[in-house]
């Protein structure tokens, strides 16, 4: 059973709106009081004739390997080859990669393929010295339209043919709470982000509810991993939380425990 050292805590959940409620029920099972404010929406690329090519050839065995970085990735992948007529266990001709459980887990519930190869540390720098890539071999790489180019960048140092595609589309989120008045008001103790792009959105769309990134100078940052905390501060947010492990369970232990330390 969960400890409550969260109680009483106001904290927003930035995350996509079909990504959020995992989030929130770890967050309200340590007693938090938790405020809905998507900073993000996942969209389908209309049209996207380069993900449909690289899917039939990742059917027909051209990759040697396919990499995939988030859960996105993964509902992006299921939607588009139920669309082409594919199964999606027509993937396991290649070895997977995957970035971090969550992913893994989608991977095997909606894909349903083993993950072959999980780095240690989940961000992508760990996922590419983690693949064992021979020279020559050929990946696919499905990814948002504004990924980082790390993942491909290294992959392709090591010698590997990388063919790096635009699965999904990442645009400023809507809907939940009236964000600003409750900055306004003093009613929020932290915010939590689980990606850089979410951090991004997250600034672009308070300030375009005539918020600003200072009202969060007494209240709690909390990222998922250093990629997303190197956001965070390139916005002069107050990073005080990252936890060891890159998770959202990590996240949520991570935050409860500086709370239960700050009340002591």
């Amino acid at each position: 059973m969960a400890d409550r050292s969260l109680s009483g805590v106001r904290v927003v959940n930035t995350r996509a709106v079909h990504q959020a409620q995992a989030l929130t029920e770890l967050l309200e099972a340590h007693g938090a009081e938790v405020l809905s404010y998507p900073a993000i929406t996942i969209e389908p690329i209309r049209n996207n004739t380069a993900l449909d090519e690289a899917l039939h050839a990742a059917v027909d065995g051209a990759f040697e390997w396919i990499v995939m970085t988030s859960s996105n990735t993964v509902h992006a992948l299921v939607e588009r080859l139920h669309e082409l007529g594919f199964d999606p266990k027509s993937l396991n001709v290649a070895q997977i990669a995957a970035v971090g459980p969550s992913t893994a887990e989608t991977i095997q519930s909606e894909l349903g393929l083993d993950v072959a190869v999980l780095p240690e540390e989940f961000v992508a720098e760990s996922l590419a010295e983690t693949i064992p890539v021979k020279v020559g071999e050929r990946i696919l790489l499905p990814q948002s339209a504004i990924a980082r180019s790390v993942l491909a960048d290294k992959l392709e140092e090591a010698g590997a043919q990388v063919s790096r595609i635009d699965a999904y589309r990442t645009v400023i989120g809507r809907g939940g709470v009236p964000l600003p008045e409750y900055f306004w008001r003093g009613d929020v103790d932290a915010v939590l982000f689980t990606s850089a792009s979410t951090v991004h959105n997250f600034m672009r769309r308070l300030k375009r509810e005539n918020g600003s990134g200072s009202m969060l100078v007494d209240v709690v940052v909390a990222c998922i991993g250093p990629i997303t905390a190197e956001a965070a501060i390139a916005h002069d947010l107050p990073v005080k939380v990252v936890p060891e492990e890159h998770t959202v369970e990590g996240l949520v232990t991570a935050l409860a425990g500086y709370f239960a330390e700050r009340v002591r």
